[in-house]
């Protein structure tokens, strides 16, 4: 089964502070959706349009802006400048 891969990715939080997880496709997104705890109104759209984008109903970029808002709504996304704190906190993790 091919992923369903949405231009820019949507950067957001992860458990290991300092890490990001740069969310770039329809499974990955329903995967972190899944590990969400506020599960609100823009949760439940973005499961909604992730899984209709799996099954070829909905274009990719549904994925992405219904993910985008879920994350503001869940307060795990970040800047797309943040992305650096990922390499930092890798090398931290490795020194």
């Amino acid at each position: 089964m091919a992923l369903h891969w949405f231009n820019p990715p949507v950067p957001v939080k992860t458990e290991h502070p300092g890490i990001i997880h740069n969310v770039n496709n329809a499974e990955a997104a329903g995967e972190e959706l899944m590990k969400w705890t506020k599960r609100g109104p823009w949760w439940e759209l973005a499961v909604r349009v992730c899984m209709a984008v799996i099954f070829d109903e909905m274009e990719p970029e549904e994925a992405r802006k219904a993910f985008l808002a879920a994350a503001k709504e869940e307060g795990t996304l970040l800047p797309p400048n943040d992305n650096q704190l990922n390499w930092k906190g890798i090398r931290s993790m490795c020194l």
